[in-house]
């Protein structure tokens, strides 16, 4: 079993911010294990990941069915021998004024965007804790730090999020594990794409710029750990 090279879980890996990531870290020598819905998007992340000569696992599932996310996490390390860095990317987001919502689409969004973050990092810490190592990141927003109208279940998970980070950093900080949330504003996604008409997503960020930032946080000296960072968009107002 090949255990030389880093390894990377990804949720979301299809496309967008997830697939940046993961090409990122794949440029790094990361072996990646991919996770998101469609085994289509996942096959040409996987593509683009091989290219640069590193081991690219596809795992179709949906972050709603713990079982499956469960067992990809387990064939991940099966297959890699070690899970170094977990990133929480998969995200549901659906925008709605509150009094029209659908309770489905409140359950979705956090059950993907909270729930499974958290099965995810508990599936993982087994591995890390063995290692006495690892890094666990968690992709929130902005919506987590402040509220946006007609986002309100996206708020909620994104608060829920940041919470939830909090908690898991200091409950790890003395076993060698970091974790760190990262809050993004306005990123060109097909994600954010598919419902809002009302942007210019000219002025957006780009994924890759986000796949920089998590590369920054996972390769600091073990003796650093960032808690939380705040990126916006240029021409968007400081935080």
């Amino acid at each position: 079993m090949k255990t030389e090279s880093p390894a990377l879980f990804i949720t979301g890996a299809g496309r967008g911010i997830g697939r940046a990531i993961a090409v990122a870290f794949a440029g790094e020598g990361y072996d990646v294990a991919l996770l998101a819905r469609s085994a289509d998007q996942l096959r040409a992340t996987a593509a683009e990941c091989q290219a640069k000569g590193v081991r690219a696992l596809v795992l179709p599932a949906d972050m709603t069915e713990v079982p499956g996310v469960r067992e990809a996490v387990a064939r991940a390390f099966q297959e890699f021998g070690r899970l170094d860095v977990l990133v929480n990317n998969a995200g549901y987001f659906k925008v709605v004024p509150v009094a029209d919502m659908d309770l489905a689409d409140w359950e979705r969004t956090l059950a993907v965007n909270l729930t499974g973050a958290f099965v995810c990092a508990q599936a993982v810490l087994p591995h890390m804790l063995a290692r006495g190592s690892g890094t666990i990141i968690n992709i929130a927003s902005l919506a987590g730090k402040k509220w946006y109208r007609h986002q309100g279940a996206y708020c909620a998970s994104k608060f829920g999020l940041l919470g939830f980070s909090k908690v898991l950093a200091a409950e790890l900080r003395d076993q060698g594990i970091r974790v760190t949330a990262i809050c993004p504003g306005g990123v060109d996604t097909q994600l954010v794409r598919d419902q809002r008409d009302d942007v210019d997503f000219s002025q957006y960020m780009r994924p890759e710029s986000i796949a920089k930032l998590c590369l920054f946080v996972a390769q600091l000296p073990p003796d650093a750990a960032i808690d939380e960072v705040m990126i916006r968009r240029v021409g968007a107002d400081p935080m």
